[in-house]
């Protein structure tokens, strides 16, 4: 009985993931937003829809593409959060001199 309750729980564990993985790449795909705002300009130059639905879904799909680039770029720093604490510099003469690289360094 253990058994079976186990592997019903872990099989619907694996179906539910591959749902979540699915729609979420469909939520960060900004290829099947550049379609639909292309199938909207071919719906506008066809003049299946008005220039005023047009800007709609314009705005729309643009705002969507938006959200999907700064999901995909990551938390935005707060202002004043990025500091440089250090830089090493490296010099090399082509010598193979190891001690020119630390005089530079030093410099």
């Amino acid at each position: 009985m253990i058994i079976l309750d186990t592997l019903l729980i872990g099989g619907l564990k694996f179906v539910l993931n591959k749902i979540v993985d699915a729609v979420d790449s469909q939520l960060n795909d900004d290829g099947v937003v550049r379609e639909e705002l292309l199938a909207a300009q071919m719906r506008l130059e066809l003049g299946e829809i008005s220039e005023k639905e047009f800007a709609t879904l314009e705005a729309d799909l643009l705002a969507r593409l938006r959200e999907i680039r700064e999901r995909q770029r990551g938390p935005t720093p707060a202002p004043g959060e990025m500091r440089i604490t250090g830089i090493e510099v490296r010099f090399d003469d082509g010598s193979g001199d190891t001690d020119a690289e630390d005089d530079a360094a030093e410099r």
